[in-house]
């Protein structure tokens, strides 16, 4: 069996703003070609949710919201083993895991994480003791299993972390959890603004709302777009989003002066059946939202593609702008054909362009997609049906959180400044 040294698995799996460098964005080419798949909603596995008694001791629960953790057993006496699993398949390899850990008395402890022969591991593991505040596992504290893919490479098959458990519970998590509760309590504080309000649009299978703000005090003769959250794991766009409309919402004269002339619509949490499932990819339908935007199966996607057209009938204004916000391994730019005009032509690529040049040693991953005939992200909907220059706008799974969230400021200050002066 091959084993991969903790310190090469964190280089592979994890990138600082220092190695955006263009020679390496020329190599990382980031996702295949999308086509098209059936999104008529398909049966799911739902995980059991416990609290186990592992013996001498020591217990395991995924009773919370956005926890993952599908199987779990006592291996010996100092190793646990630990079965993530998807919603069902085929399904993006981004295994999301979830779980609480203590013991009654102080302990070491070893914790394997294992999944489908299908799978690979992806996410470093970050440790919290009250849910709210992370941290990301040091490097000397895992290591993995290799295995080779159906692409040749080597890639992680499973992760053993050791850690020192007690009476505190220790939350173990692919990356920092962002449920329900912590987005209604960003919702509140932005909506105390007199500018913004909050409203439903539509909900989920499972009935849960999904929220709509809006920003600013003109009239709707000029939109914006922003959506996140589709993928339930892919936090690091989440992040970004969120210093992007606060940027929106701030007290600076470019934001005062945007709100004025145009309103931002914003849906922060498109998908919160598959967040607080704990899902990987999927909604509660088991699929993937963001190939849903052309036939609209489910009701998620429906409720945006509403209010989008409803907005535009009622007011006869138009998007100007829409950006869909993900992570994925790396920052990474999904734009539409630059030869091809929206309501303002040329805004994405020049606000791109603007938010690189204020970072130093940055070198923007730009992906144009050319194909006119597949239109099955929530991209080629903002842009062919609603005419909004629009993009899908990555951040990479471990790019520093200063970084995301200063990316997401630059962003919209660069927007703001663009859209004000065409």
């Amino acid at each position: 069996m091959k084993y991969l040294k903790p310190v090469t698995l964190f280089l592979i799996l994890t990138l600082t703003p220092f190695l955006y460098s263009c020679k390496q964005n020329k190599q990382w080419k980031g996702q295949a070609p999308i086509k098209k798949v059936s999104t008529e909603t398909v049966p799911i596995q739902l995980q059991y949710r416990g609290t186990f008694d592992l013996g001498e001791g020591v217990f395991v629960s995924n009773e919370f919201e956005g926890a993952r953790l599908n199987g779990v057993a006592r291996s010996n006496d100092t190793l646990i083993t630990v079965l993530i699993t998807p919603e069902n398949a085929p399904i993006n390899m981004s295994p999301w895991y979830a779980f609480k850990l203590w013991a009654e008395d102080r302990t070491e402890i070893y914790v394997k994480l294992t999944y489908p022969d299908h799978a690979a591991h992806r996410y470093i593991p970050k440790l919290s003791r009250d849910g709210l505040h992370w941290e990301v596992l040091d490097t000397t504290s895992y290591q993995s299993t290799l295995k080779t893919n159906k692409e040749g490479k080597e890639v992680p098959m499973d992760l053993t972390i050791h850690l020192s458990v007690g009476p505190d519970t220790l939350w173990i998590s692919a990356q920092e959890l962002i449920t329900s509760s912590h987005v209604d309590s960003w919702l509140n504080e932005l909506e105390s603004h007199s500018f913004v309000t909050r409203s439903v649009i539509g909900h989920s299978h499972e009935g849960r709302p999904i929220e709509l703000l809006s920003i600013g005090e003109s009239d709707d003769q000029k939109m914006i777009m922003v959506l996140s959250r589709q993928h339930p794991p892919e936090i690091s766009g989440f992040m970004a989003m969120q210093s992007f409309v606060e940027t929106l919402c701030s007290d600076t004269e470019v934001a005062q002066q945007f709100r004025k002339n145009y309103k931002a619509y914003v849906i922060p949490y498109i998908n919160p059946d598959g967040v607080y499932h704990g899902h990987w990819r999927h909604n509660r339908g088991g699929v993937d939202l963001n190939r849903d935007w052309e036939n609209f199966n489910q009701p998620e996607t429906s409720a945006v593609r509403d209010f989008m057209v409803q907005k535009v009938a009622s007011s006869g204004g138009k998007f100007y702008f829409g950006v869909d916000f993900h992570s994925t391994q790396k920052d990474i730019y999904y734009t539409i054909d630059p030869e091809r005009n929206g309501n303002m032509p040329g805004l994405v690529p020049e606000m791109i362009e603007a938010t690189g040049n204020e970072f130093p040693e940055y070198q923007p991953n730009v992906r144009p997609n050319t194909d006119t005939v597949v239109k099955v992200t929530s991209a080629k909907f903002l842009f062919y049906e609603m005419g909004a220059e629009s993009l899908t706008y990555e951040l990479g799974d471990h790019t520093p959180r200063e970084f995301v969230r200063k990316k997401g400021e630059i962003s919209a200050i660069k927007l703001m400044e663009l859209m004000l002066n065409p």
